[in-house]
C-alpha cells in the first residue's frame, strides 16, 4: 500500500506539538518501535480513519509493508498493478493531495519544511522536524521517486510502475508535477514516455471535468418541462474564451457525452482522451437512447487502443449495421448547416472551404478542378498539381476565364479555338468552362477586369491599411474583414483593383500609438483609377528591395500626387473618455453618418470572442431606446443578431461606460470587458 507525501484525510489538520492521535507514536518512540503488526488489521483501518495528518513515522512505518505479502491490495481491482495508488475511481471525487502545512517547494525539487536551514541533499531524501532540526525518515513515494531505488529518475513512471498506471487525479498531477519539478531530463527514455502519458491522462480527466460543468450550467438553464437553456452556449464562450462556433462545439459534446456515460467515465478515467470520445458521442447522436447505449456497449471494449480515425471507422460500421438509415439522417441534418467559411492561415495565407455540402456536388467540385488542373498544365502553366487546382479553384470563385492563369503567349494560343498544341488537339479536349454564361469556349480572351490578378471584385471589400503602406513607406499590414491580418504588399494589390472602380469609397482613420482609432473623416473622391486605364496593373512584384524609406519604392494607386489627395480629406474626432454628443441622432435610427463611426470606432461584435464585422452586425442601443438610452457614440455597439438577442435575455445585463467599452453581466454573477480591437500599425 503506497501513500503520497499529502494527508491521507485531505484538508484535516495536523496533530499539534506533543499531541499524539490514533495509530501515533508517543514521546518516547521511533519510527523503528513501530512495526507492521502494530499497523495491521483494526489498528491500521481506525488509524487510516481518524482525523488527523499522518505522521513520518507513521508513512515510514506503512513504507516498510510495501515489503510484506500485502503490498498493493486493498481497493484496487486486479486489472491495476499491485502499488498503484493515488487518484480516486471516477477521477472526480478524490481529495486533493497538497504538501502538509508550511511545506513548499525548494530548488532541488524536495518538499522540506520551512524552518530556514539548508536543505538536505536529493541523494538521502531526508525530512527535517520543525520543531529540532533532527532528520525524520523519508516519505514513502516522492513524486515518483520511490524508497526503493535511490539513482535519479523517476522509476514510479517506468513502465509497469505504480505511477504509470494510476487514475488520474490530484495525486497523480502532484507527483507529474514534481517529476518536472526536479528537471525531466533526469527521467530514462522509459520513465520520460511513462510521464508522458500520466500527463495525457490528466489531461483527459480535466477534460471531463471540464465539460461536465458545462453539462451542469446547461442543465441549470434548462426550462422546467426540460426544454434546452438559450444562450448557455454564450455563457461558455465569455467563460471559456471561445468562438462562438467553438462554444457551439462545447455545448455540443457536453450534451452528446451525457448520452453515452460508459465513453464519460473512460474519458474521467484516462483511458480516452477528448477527441476520441467526442468521436463516440457525435457519431451516436444520432442514434435514440436504446441505440446508442448498445452501440457504445460494441465499441468502448477495444476504444482505448484505437486512434481517431480507427474509431470513426468502427462507429460508422456499428451504427450502420443497427440502424441502415441513421447515416442518411444524419447527412440530412448536416446539410442544413451547408456553409462556406473564410479564415486566416498561420503562415500568413487565406483559406476558403465549403463545409457539409452534399457529397455529390463536392465530388463533382473535387473532379471539375482536378480536370482544370490538367488543362493548365497541357497549357504550359508551371506549378504542381496541387497549385494549379488552387489557381483554378479562384478563378472559378472570382469569374475569371483559366487563360487568365496562363503565360501570355500560351493565353493567347489556348483563346483561340482552331489553335492546337502537342498532345491536346482543341477538337477533342477543349478548355473547362470557367464562366456561368452559355458559352462553348469559356476560354475566350479575358476582359480587362477579368484578367487582373484579383478578377473582378464583387460585393463589398472593407480594405484597412495604415497610410505608410499605402504610400510605399513601410511594410506595416492591414487587414481585409474576414480573412485577418494581411501583408503590405496584398494589402497595396488590393488597393490597386479597388482604384479601378469609381464607386469605391475612400476614408482616412487617425488612430493613435496603441492602434485606437481617435479621428475619422471620408473623402469626396479617391485618389484615382490606375495610371493605366486600358489594362490593369500587375501585381507589385514581391522580389523587390524593401520599400521602406525608398522613394521609388511601391506607390499608392491613382495618377495624382498621394500627399495632395490627403490634404483634401477632412477628418474629425471620434469620441472617446466623455462623449459630447456631437452626433446624436434626435430619433432611433442613426444617421448614416452615426453608422459608419460607429462601425469605425468598433469594427467587430462588442461580444467577448466574437469576430464577426461590424458591416454585418446591427446598431445595438446599449440602454434601449424607449428606457430613455441615447442614438449617440455612447450608446451605440455593433452586436451580430445572436448576440444582440442574448443581450436582451432574462438575467443578462450590459452597459457602455464609455464610448465603445462594453462590460457584460452574465446571469452567471461574472462581468466582462470588451474593448474594441485596434487597428493594425
Amino acid at each position: 500500500m503506497s501513500h503520497s507525501p499529502a494527508s491521507a484525510g485531505g484538508d484535516q489538520p495536523a496533530a499539534g506539538p506533543g499531541q499524539t492521535g490514533p495509530g501515533q507514536t508517543g514521546p518516547g518512540q521511533t519510527a523503528h518501535d513501530v512495526t507492521a503488526p502494530d499497523l495491521m488489521g483494526a489498528h491500521l483501518t481506525a488509524r487510516l480513519a481518524a482525523d488527523g495528518e499522518l505522521t513520518a513515522e507513521d508513512i515510514a512505518a506503512l513504507a516498510r509493508l510495501d515489503d510484506g505479502p500485502g503490498a498493493g491490495d486493498g481497493s484496487w481491482d486486479d486489472d491495476l498493478a499491485p502499488g498503484a495508488g493515488g487518484g480516486s475511481w471516477d477521477g472526480d471525487r478524490g481529495r486533493d493531495a497538497m504538501p502538509p502545512t508550511g511545506w513548499g517547494p525548494l530548488p532541488g525539487g524536495d518538499l522540506e519544511p520551512s524552518t530556514g536551514q539548508l536543505a538536505p541533499s536529493d541523494d538521502d531524501h531526508a525530512l527535517l522536524d520543525a520543531d529540532t532540526g533532527t532528520p525524520r525518515p523519508a516519505e514513502a513515494l516522492d513524486a515518483g521517486f520511490t524508497r526503493r531505488y535511490s539513482g535519479p529518475g523517476a522509476t514510479g513512471f517506468a513502465g509497469g510502475g505504480p505511477l504509470d498506471v494510476m487514475l488520474p487525479g490530484s495525486d497523480l498531477a502532484w507527483h507529474a508535477a514534481q517529476a518536472r519539478h526536479r528537471d525531466l531530463a533526469t527521467l530514462s527514455d522509459n520513465e520520460l514516455c511513462g510521464a508522458m502519458g500520466a500527463a495525457r491522462r490528466l489531461e483527459s480527466w480535466a477534460a471531463g471535468l471540464r465539460l461536465a460543468t458545462v453539462n451542469e450550467l446547461d442543465a441549470r438553464r434548462a426550462s422546467p418541462g426540460g426544454r434546452p437553456g438559450e444562450h448557455v452556449a454564450e455563457e461558455v464562450a465569455a467563460v471559456l474564451t471561445l468562438t462562438p462556433r467553438g462554444a457551439d462545439d462545447e455545448l455540443g459534446l457536453s450534451r452528446n457525452l451525457a448520452r453515452v456515460p460508459q465513453t464519460r467515465a473512460l474519458l474521467a478515467a484516462g483511458l480516452l482522451d477528448q477527441p476520441r470520445a467526442a468521436v463516440i458521442a457525435d457519431a451516436l447522436a444520432i442514434l435514440d437512447p436504446v441505440g446508442a447505449a448498445t452501440v457504445e456497449n460494441l465499441i468502448t471494449q477495444r476504444a482505448a487502443d484505437l486512434t481517431t480515425g480507427q474509431l470513426r471507422a468502427a462507429c460508422e460500421r456499428a451504427i450502420k449495421a443497427y440502424d441502415p438509415q441513421a447515416a442518411t439522417r444524419r447527412r440530412e441534418k448536416a446539410q442544413k448547416d451547408a456553409r462556406v467559411e473564410c479564415w486566416a492561415e498561420a503562415a500568413g495565407t487565406s483559406a476558403i472551404a465549403g463545409r457539409d455540402l452534399a457529397p455529390a456536388g463536392a465530388i463533382a467540385a473535387d473532379k471539375t478542378l482536378d480536370a482544370d488542373a490538367r488543362w493548365l498544365r497541357q497549357h504550359g502553366m508551371p506549378g504542381s498539381h496541387d497549385q494549379r487546382r488552387a489557381a483554378a479553384f479562384l478563378a472559378r470563385l472570382t469569374n475569371r476565364p483559366l487563360t487568365t492563369l496562363l503565360p501570355a503567349a500560351d493565353a493567347a494560343s489556348a483563346a483561340d479555338p482552331s489553335a492546337v498544341t502537342p498532345g491536346n488537339p482543341a477538337p477533342s479536349n477543349p478548355a473547362p468552362s470557367t464562366n456561368p454564361a452559355p458559352s462553348t469556349n469559356p476560354a475566350a480572351p479575358a476582359t480587362a477586369d477579368a484578367a487582373g490578378w484579383v478578377g473582378g471584385l464583387g460585393g463589398t471589400v472593407n480594405l484597412t491599411m495604415p497610410a505608410s503602406a499605402w504610400l510605399g513607406l513601410s511594410d506595416a499590414p492591414g487587414e481585409a474583414g474576414g480573412p485577418g491580418a494581411l501583408d503590405a504588399d496584398t494589402c497595396r494589390d488590393l488597393a490597386t483593383a479597388l482604384a479601378a472602380n469609381p464607386a469605391t469609397r475612400w476614408c482616412v482613420t487617425i488612430v493613435d500609438r496603441h492602434g485606437r482609432p481617435t479621428a475619422h473623416g471620408c473623402a469626396r473622391d479617391g485618389p484615382g483609377p490606375s495610371i493605366s486605364r486600358n489594362a490593369p496593373s500587375p501585381p507589385i512584384s514581391r522580389n523587390a528591395p524593401s520599400p521602406c524609406g525608398a522613394r521609388d519604392g511601391p506607390r499608392p494607386p491613382g495618377g495624382i500626387d498621394p500627399a495632395a489627395w490627403l490634404a483634401t480629406v477632412k477628418v474629425s474626432p471620434i469620441e472617446t473618455g466623455t462623449c459630447s454628443h456631437r452626433r446624436e441622432s434626435a430619433g432611433y435610427q442613426p444617421s448614416n453618418l452615426l453608422r459608419h463611426i460607429i462601425k469605425i470606432r468598433s469594427p467587430r461584435c462588442g461580444f467577448p470572442g466574437c469576430r464577426r464585422p461590424a458591416i454585418r452586425c446591427d446598431d445595438d442601443h446599449t440602454i434601449p431606446y424607449d428606457k430613455g438610452g441615447r442614438t449617440c457614440e455612447c450608446n451605440l455597439h455593433p452586436l451580430c443578431r445572436r448576440h444582440h438577442q442574448a443581450k436582451q435575455a432574462r438575467g443578462w445585463r450590459l452597459e457602455q461606460p464609455e464610448p465603445g467599452v462594453l462590460i457584460w453581466h452574465l446571469p452567471h454573477g461574472r462581468g466582462y470587458t470588451v474593448r474594441p480591437e485596434p487597428y493594425p500599425l
